[in-house]
């Protein structure tokens, strides 16, 4: 009940990663291989909520996995409801505690559609988001009071740029 090879990936650029041997997942009652070759941008964590989640870590391989499976559910080979039970699944056996597995999981159900996988999953994915807005709402708001400071910036910098005040270079969203 785990996976049988190691992670091997080399980086395409700053965001995605391809595999350089095959990922191969075995359960009790599944067996997945992700493919050598498969591109993946391991947890697709948006940059504001790194802090709490970063892109990769302990779980990197069941986010692997979970790509390649939501893949899969996008070609109809596989049920996105099931993607998301294994990748919660794969991150327990993994050694992912128990709040930061059930806060992944719930954003992979935001993701997929959480109303697709009948009223208990949704009820359950309400629970898991209620409990964590103390954690999420700081983050957001701080998020949009940098980017409204940026806006700012921007407007100074054109109307710098056009009265040909100091050459100054443009404000940037994210660093390099």
């Amino acid at each position: 009940m785990a996976f049988k090879t190691f992670l091997v990936v080399r980086a395409i650029d700053e965001k995605y990663w391809k595999l350089e041997s095959d990922l191969v997942y075995e359960g009790n009652d599944d067996h997945f291989a992700v493919p050598e070759g498969y591109t993946t941008d391991f947890a697709s964590v948006p940059r504001m909520f790194w802090w709490l989640i970063p892109r990769y870590g302990r779980y990197t391989e069941a986010a692997v996995l979970h790509d390649f499976l939501c893949d899969e559910s996008k070609q109809g080979r596989f049920k996105r409801c099931d993607a998301d039970g294994i990748f919660r699944r794969t991150l327990r056996e993994l050694g992912v505690g128990y709040l930061r597995r059930r806060l992944m999981w719930a954003a992979v159900r935001w993701g997929g559609g959480v109303h697709k996988c009948g009223w208990q999953q949704l009820a359950l994915v309400l629970v898991i988001t209620t409990l964590a807005l103390p954690l999420l709402v700081p983050a957001a708001v701080v998020f949009a009071f940098l980017l409204v400071f940026w806006l700012v910036a921007l407007v100074v910098w054109t109307i710098r740029r056009l009265f040909g005040w100091e050459a100054t270079p443009a404000p940037r969203l994210l660093p390099r």
